[in-house]
């Protein structure tokens, strides 16, 4: 049976990140992908000029609208944008509690651009992080969302996500793409001891919407049935080679995307 995933975040007219990225992954990964808006972007890979969001009330009427009619076997968020559509989001899921949600805490762009409106913060933290069986925040993020300093090492990396577990959320894995030095580690914290994911860092110009593109690989893995622990190895494998094979893409000037069709194109 194909699993069904569905993806609440907001669209990059570039095709890099956000809901062009997440539908891209699930079919790079063998789920079928379903999509609810939550914001239009003006962006291409050097940056974000604009945002046009969608009204909260009609978020949750297409997540309503979705379940409503189609199994749904997991869920990633993306782009929230306001505490009104955090909310919204919330109150549309809390029906949903035995769906895996994997939450992305998209806070900034690649070019800087702010994703999140403050305000957003504190909704996001009190309604979907209980939500979460995962909660996948880079180090900026993470430190945004406890308002402490950015991590600069493995062990406050750990602390952090125990922290942001502590906060609700099933699990946290924390992504270690910030930390200085030739290495990416990535920490996964459940209830019992942190697990560590080792990866290299790549050294490229191409990590447009790595970040999108892991969490939905990761929702999709679930959906699969995968354990976490597995399903975040798959997840961490595919980006690295996503981003490996991102040089074969000629698409803009900026922070090109990764390759999510890497296994496919030939």
């Amino acid at each position: 049976m194909i699993a069904n995933v569905l993806s609440i975040a907001g669209s990059d007219p570039s095709g890099g990140a956000g809901i062009q990225a997440d539908l891209k992954a699930f079919s790079a990964r063998g789920v079928y992908g379903m999509a609810v808006m939550t914001a239009l972007t003006a962006q291409n890979t050097q940056g974000v000029s604009g945002v046009h969001l969608v009204p909260a009330e009609f978020v949750a009427r297409q997540i309503e609208a979705v379940f409503a009619d189609v199994r749904v076997d997991a869920v990633k968020i993306g782009m929230i944008a306001t505490a009104e559509i955090a909310e919204a989001v919330a109150d549309a899921l809390a029906a949903h509690r035995d769906v895996p949600v994997v939450l992305d805490p998209v806070m900034v762009a690649k070019g800087g651009a702010a994703l999140l409106d403050p305000a957003a913060v504190d909704a996001l933290t009190r309604r979907l992080l209980p939500l979460a069986s995962v909660l996948t925040p880079n180090l900026p993020e993470a430190a945004a969302l406890l308002g402490a300093p950015v991590a600069t090492s493995r062990a406050e990396m750990a602390a952090q996500a125990a922290k942001l577990r502590a906060l609700g959320a099933g699990a946290v894995l924390m992504k270690g793409g910030h930390l200085d030095g030739d290495d990416s580690p990535d920490v996964l914290a459940t209830a019992g001891e942190p697990l560590w994911f080792e990866g290299r860092r790549l050294t490229t110009r191409n990590t447009h919407g790595t970040g999108c593109t892991l969490s939905s690989t990761l929702a999709a893995e679930l959906a699969k049935g995968s354990p976490l622990p597995e399903a975040v190895c798959a997840a961490k494998a595919y980006v690295a080679e996503a981003i490996a094979n991102a040089e074969r893409l000629t698409v803009g000037s900026g922070h090109g995307p990764v390759h999510h069709f890497h296994a496919l194109w030939r």
